[in-house]
């Protein structure tokens, strides 16, 4: 009898498998770390191929611990669910199953002349209506464009059905099981989904000049793919949702109003609107949450932060202040505040709620006083005031007050930030005993397809809380310093040309 079910959990840094019991609990997980790749100033790409390759790695390295740890035989796994870093666009031969091109990664802004080019004719939100996203460099279909454009022989052998493109999810599935799939979640990240007939939209495909060839079919989050062909050969493949839709899910976000933030190399916070799209006034995303088998789609709205672990990566390896990503906080904590300084972090542009590429990134309020300690602590704050503005539009647009903010991603073992995340939100932030929120939604998604869970009831009956942080800011400070980031923000626009 099966009495686990995995997940592959394919990121913008590394790659995880993680084995779970029928508890929601980690019997065994292995990651590694893939290359980030800067060709220009804005471009990010990945091996799409070494992506492949670690994801083989790490589901061999936890099938290993989780047989020594605790006599997990392959046989007991009942399905294996796949979530991922969403809009990381890769074009390959399906032929030969080769990338065309590396993968151009969310974070990428290469596109904005793409962008810029159709805003000029209605504007920034043209396609909001169908799609339920701004014009922007994240998502994918201006990537697919670019590669098409640019890569000599590309679009011929597109317009021939010779390529396949998928997000992140579809190249790990084809390569696990030969089938060209993605999900709902992710498909209404590439621009070219419509958010009501969750079909690639033909108006949309012949703006950007995409073959519907290439294009895999859009499946639910949980059904049944196909079977791995090469590990775990056999078991079925039967959940895939973006990473931060999984987080929602891993969260137990079911009903219409819960929220929750996931704290990775950007922010994602989302609340489950139900099963009627809410357009966004605020410059949040109208999204897909999930689709579970046939029952109906249920939307969310999301606010989507570039910027926010990457940042402490970036005091690690360019300033290189601290040797590791963990000695942040405890640099901060030798410093009682940020000195005066504000970090924005526009490194990609602004995400939510600005939507402005040309932005980039500015220490703002230097004196002779600064030192690294100011410059740690403010990376910790950008992360937290950046959570404030999104979760100030997602009340505006939604008309829900949330009650508390229920948090998962490395960045919440972080004790400052949680502590100054609820101080300057002036509500609770709640962490849950599982933190891999995203791996474990994959994992819930894939269960349900198979009956290893049976309802919602279920994964809620699984859910903990592990901590909870609660204001403790002066009210009048917590304004006084919201106000300063404001100000601060406005000195990142328009930087580029």
């Amino acid at each position: 009898m099966s009495k686990y079910v995995a997940a592959i959990d394919q990121g913008t840094t590394s790659t995880r498998f993680i084995i779970f019991d029928h508890g929601g609990n980690i019997v065994a997980a292995d990651q590694k770390e893939h290359e980030q790749i800067y060709p220009k100033p804005g471009w990010v790409e990945h091996d799409p191929l070494e992506i492949w390759e670690r994801t083989q790695e790490v589901m061999k390295g936890a099938l290993g611990k989780a047989s020594r740890q605790s006599s997990v035989a392959s046989d007991q796994i009942a399905a294996i669910g796949i979530t991922n870093q969403r809009e990381t666009t890769v074009v390959w031969d399906k032929s030969t199953g080769k990338p065309v091109y590396n993968a151009i990664v969310w974070q990428d802004t290469r596109t904005d002349v793409i962008c810029n080019e159709l805003a000029k004719d209605g504007g920034q939100d043209r396609l909001r209506d169908k799609t339920g996203l701004p014009l922007a460099t994240y998502f994918s279909g201006p990537k697919i464009k670019w590669i098409l454009d640019n890569v000599d022989g590309v679009r011929a052998r597109a317009e021939k059905g010779e390529l396949a493109f998928g997000n992140m999810d579809s190249w790990v599935i084809w390569n696990l099981t030969g089938k060209h799939v993605t999900d709902v979640t992710n498909a209404s990240r590439t621009l070219l989904m419509n958010l009501r007939t969750l079909d690639w939209d033909d108006d949309l495909l012949k703006l950007l000049d995409i073959p519907r060839a290439m294009m895999p079919e859009i499946k639910s989050s949980s059904e049944i793919y196909g079977t791995a062909k090469t590990i775990l050969g056999g078991v079925p493949v039967s959940g895939d949702l973006g990473d931060q839709q999984a987080a929602l899910f891993g969260q137990t976000c079911f009903s219409a109003g819960e929220a929750k933030n996931t704290y990775g190399t950007g922010c994602f916070m989302l609340m489950n609107m139900g099963e009627i799209p809410v357009p966004s006034k605020s410059g949040l995303l109208t999204t897909l949450g999930y689709k579970i088998g046939n029952q109906k789609a249920v939307y969310a709205l999301e606010g989507s932060i570039a910027i926010t672990g990457a940042l402490v990566q970036w005091l690690r390896d360019n300033l290189q202040i601290i040797q590791k990503s963990s000695d942040v906080e405890t640099l901060a904590q030798t410093v009682e505040d940020s000195g005066g300084i504000y970090f924005v972090p526009a490194f990609s542009g602004l995400y939510a709620p600005y939507w402005k590429s040309d932005a980039r990134g500015a220490i703002v309020g230097m004196t002779r006083y600064v030192n690294k300690a100011h410059i740690a602590r403010a990376a910790l704050e950008a992360t937290a005031y950046q959570t404030r503005e999104v979760l100030d539009a997602m009340e505006s647009d939604s008309g829900v007050q949330l009650k508390a903010l229920k948090v998962d991603g490395g960045m919440v073992f972080n004790e400052l930030l949680m502590q100054f995340q609820s101080d300057i939100l002036d509500v609770p932030v709640v962490r849950p005993k599982v933190a891999e929120t995203t791996a474990l939604g994959a994992a819930y998604a894939a269960g349900l397809a198979v009956g290893f869970w049976k309802d919602y009831d279920e994964l809620r009956a699984n859910w903990g809380r592990d901590k909870e942080w609660k204001p403790k800011m002066d009210s009048a400070l917590r304004e006084k310093s919201y106000a300063g980031w404001k100000k601060a923000v406005t000195r990142t626009f328009d930087w580029v040309e």
